[in-house]
């Protein structure tokens, strides 16, 4: 087979898309039709993709009107949910109608970092005890390097974790409204460069170590933070959730007094239903990178029944990465469904943030009521059949 067609002149054209539309065709006797019909020029593509020859056309609806109680997001929205899963929107949908009869749902942001870790290697432990000692003597002049690489990403604090002769850097920095991977990779390795020429005694460097825990979830991220740390909680009337869930306080309590316990004895990195299901909808509507997903879907559910019967609950998001610029925020129909929330630009990432973690709480409950009240199986059988 031959290599795939590339233009080292321009290769973000629509002809150059079609070269290798082309290209597919002729090695695999298919004809992308769909993946061809797209409306914006592929010249607004460079920094999102190689190699394009089209698009993944996935249906997107519309949830809500979800009312948000934050500090950043204040009133109602309508999400857009990117997905393939019939259900998911009926289901998160239900969760607002109720959020919307409590006056909406409450929401915090408690934190805010994004993380490389790099790793030194010395002749033994002492060595890279001594190294740690250093790194927070000379943390200002650390920061000052870091920080000139960009506009937005600020060094926040550095953690330290020793093992053997190693000692592994978590460098914490606030990036702005941009999600900020890359930013902090580059700042990062700014100044770990400028450590390396001021410090004699390292034998081995390695720009990430494994400690950012980048596309994974992690315990550290959960007792810490990557992303946003998000808390969102309400407190739903017990005859409220008769009337539209058709379940009781005690009922939805005792559920999740059984589903932490088997999320325990799982293993699992979450004691939620099904965070993932909102939050990856709504990061392929509007841009978000979709492999933050592994971390961004944990979540910590609590639950109590009220001594007047009624229902508080609430969810922490601990590793929430989210962008409201760069990346694929600025592409056109993901820039649009930004729009739709009043979430693009600057100066919206936390806005953004509050909404997604205001539509996983009302995800999480709708689901839990369904399970206990026997809607579950009935719903899927009605709007997730796609059979002929």
């Amino acid at each position: 087979m031959s290599t795939i067609p590339r233009s080292a002149v321009d290769d973000y054209t629509d002809e150059q898309a079609a070269s290798r539309r082309d290209f597919v065709r002729q090695h695999t006797g298919v004809e992308l039709r769909h993946v061809s019909a797209f409306s914006f020029d592929a010249s607004l593509l460079p920094g999102n993709i190689e190699n394009f020859v089209g698009v993944a056309q996935v249906p997107i609806g519309i949830a809500g009107p979800l009312r948000v109680r934050g500090e950043h997001a204040q009133g109602e929205f309508l999400v857009p949910l990117a997905t393939t899963e019939g259900t998911l929107v009926a289901s998160y949908n239900r969760g607002m109608k109720l959020a919307r009869q409590v006056g909406g749902v409450q929401t915090t942001i408690s934190d805010d970092a994004m993380q490389r870790a790099p790793v030194f290697g010395f002749d033994d432990a002492r060595a890279a005890r001594s190294f740690g000692e250093w790194v927070v003597g000379n943390f200002a002049a650390i920061k000052q390097v870091a920080d000139s690489s960009s506009r937005s990403g600020r060094l926040r604090h550095i953690e330290q974790y020793s093992l053997g002769r190693f000692l592994h850097l978590r460098f914490n920095f606030t990036t702005g409204d941009a999600a900020g991977q890359n930013m902090v990779g580059k700042a990062t390795s700014i100044a770990c460069e400028w450590i390396r020429q001021q410090h004699a005694d390292i034998r081995y460097f390695q720009l990430e170590g494994g400690m950012a825990t980048d596309k994974k979830a992690s315990a550290l991220n959960s007792l810490t933070v990557r992303g946003k740390r998000v808390i969102a909680e309400a407190t739903v009337p017990g005859d409220l959730l008769a009337r539209v869930l058709g379940v009781t306080a005690s009922q939805l309590v005792q559920g999740r007094t059984a589903a932490n316990a088997a999320s325990f004895l799982a293993g699992s990195n979450s004691n939620a239903n099904h965070s993932a299901n909102g939050i990856a909808a709504m990061f392929i509507a509007t841009g978000q990178d979709a492999a933050n997903v592994a971390e961004s879907s944990t979540a910590i559910v609590h639950a109590e029944r009220t001594d007047d019967g009624d229902y508080y609950f609430s969810i922490t998001i601990p590793s929430l990465i989210v962008a409201s610029y760069g990346g694929g925020t600025g592409l056109p129909t993901q820039r649009e469904c930004l729009e739709m929330m009043g979430c693009y630009g600057d100066g919206k990432v936390r806005k953004l943030a509050e909404i997604v973690a205001a539509t996983v709480w009302c995800g999480e409950l709708s689901l839990g009521a369904a399970v206990l009240g026997g809607q579950w199986v009935e719903s899927h059988e009605r709007y997730g059949r796609n059979r002929p």
